[in-house]
Formats: C-alpha cells, structure tokens, sequence
C-alpha cells in the first residue's frame, strides 16, 4: 500500500509541478530527463541458475603462508608474521563481495584470468572455497590471501557474504 502511494505521489508531483525554463535557456541535445526513481531491486541471482557457492569452515593451512608472503612485500617480515598471527587466532565473519571490493580499493579481475577460472570452475563443481584473509590498514583493507576466489565469487553474485578473517 505505501509503496503504491509513493509511486502515485511521484507521478503526480511530476505531472502536477512541471519546473518552467527560461524562454531562452536551451537544452543540449546530449542531455536527457532523469528517470523516474523506482524500487531496490532484489539481490541479482547467480549467472549459473541454482548455483550455490559453498564455503569451508575455517580457512586452509596453506592460505597462511601465502598471506605471509604478499603481506611481507607490504610490511616488514615481523610486522608480517604479526597479523598472520592474529589471523589464525580470528574468528571468521562474513561481509558481502562488493563491499570487500570497495574497501580493498582493488580492480575486479575478469573470468579470463586463469585463476580466477579455476576458481569458478571449483564452484560449478560445488566444491567448497576457503575464507579469505583481509587486514585493515587505515581506511582501506588488504586482501591477504584470496583475491582471486573473491573475484570468481563476485562473478556470480556481487551480493554473495564472504567468510573471512580480519584483523
């Protein structure tokens, strides 16, 4: 009912209050009307329909030591060793693919990387994805370990929770 009478009231403040231009002022060809503001559209559903994107419990031993060594190009190898620690100590939570993306200031890598391939792959096998690891570093957070699983996942839905660990 509300959403019915929002929709009433903005054609009719649009039809009943037309703003006037001046005589003179004229309109560049380029420009166009703004369009009638409508509804929040619902979480877009997965490109490969039924697609569920299954993740493990707990990130694996592996992803550790990669994280290691990305942060190590960032950081000082004890500064490093530091957040690895407080990593495997965390507990996970999850955050959505697109505000993981914003917050790392990163570029979304395509389906044509090779990893990020294999890792979509993974998932239309429904095999499950290790969590990722993020840092906070000021304003902005590092992606770890996973950059390229978060890409694949975002492939499929922008909206899809992440599990993660952040420190």
């Amino acid at each position: 009912m509300a959403k019915e009478k929002q929709a009433k009231g903005a054609k009719g403040a649009k039809a009943g209050k037309e703003q006037k231009q001046p005589k003179d002022a004229q309109v560049p060809k380029d420009v166009q009307e703004p369009e009638e503001v409508t509804e929040p559209k619902e979480p877009k559903e997965p490109k490969e329909p039924g697609q569920i994107i299954k993740w493990l419990d707990a990130p694996q031993p592996h992803d550790y030591p990669a994280a290691l060594s990305y942060l190590c190009l960032l950081y000082s190898p004890k500064e490093g060793k530091a957040m690895v620690k407080q990593l495997k100590a965390s507990k996970v939570v999850s955050f959505k693919a697109k505000d993981i993306f914003r917050a790392s200031t990163l570029s979304l890598l395509g389906v044509s990387n090779s990893h990020v391939e294999k890792d979509r792959q993974t998932v239309l096998k429904g095999e499950p994805l290790s969590p990722i690891l993020l840092v906070r570093d000021g304003t902005k957070v590092v992606i770890a370990d996973g950059y390229h699983r978060m890409c694949a996942v975002y492939s499929f839905d922008e909206d899809a929770l992440i599990p993660c660990k952040i420190v």
